[in-house]
């Protein structure tokens, strides 16, 4: 398949959560536009930190209209006792241990380590380790770079963004702008 771009149906597929199982893309919107940000796992210090910071402003994206799901390498199981509760994300957290999603939509990983850090990377590693995140558990691709999509109700594309560097992954006011 080619990357996906605006105007282009996003293909349907079944996912799990670390809380629940066969759900499917297109059930998920519940009448929103769904977002879906595909980041590295949940061991990663940047993957965390973003992943707090659209929780913490989870409501902006709600008020623009938007669903938000945060594409994972993790593996549910694991990532089920790390997280304790399904209320620990207003998100759903979708689960792709075997990066079938990242090979289907063509999210590739950086050529090399030092091919993943942006001009923001290190201000940002900076900021996530003050707010007291740290690295955890290693999972699935360690080079793997971001991506995001925002859908409408039919699926059709409105906005993708394939990241260059792991510091390139819009934030919540950004996804909240891109939905109006």
């Amino acid at each position: 398949m080619a990357k996906i771009k605006v105007g282009d149906k996003f293909p349907d597929f079944r996912f799990s959560t670390p809380f629940r199982t066969d759900l499917k893309l297109s059930g998920a919107a519940e009448g929103k536009r769904i977002i879906l940000v595909f980041l590295r796992y949940y061991g990663c210090t940047l993957c965390q930190y973003d992943m707090a910071q659209y929780a913490r402003n989870y409501d902006r994206i709600v008020q623009a209209g938007g669903k938000l799901l945060v594409v994972l390498q993790s593996d549910p199981e694991q990532l089920r006792k790390e997280l304790g509760s399904e209320t620990a994300f207003p998100f759903e957290i979708v689960c792709d241990p075997d990066r079938a999603l990242y090979r289907q939509f063509e999210i590739q990983p950086a050529s090399e380590k030092l091919k993943m850090i942006g001009p923001k990377t290190i201000g940002k590693i900076t900021r996530a380790q003050a707010a007291g995140f740290k690295h955890g558990r290693y999972e699935g691709e360690e080079l793997q770079l971001p991506a995001a999509f925002i859908l409408n109700s039919d699926l059709s594309v409105a906005y993708a963004q394939y990241a260059k560097t792991i510091d390139d992954v819009p934030d919540a006011d950004q996804l909240s702008a891109l939905l109006k």
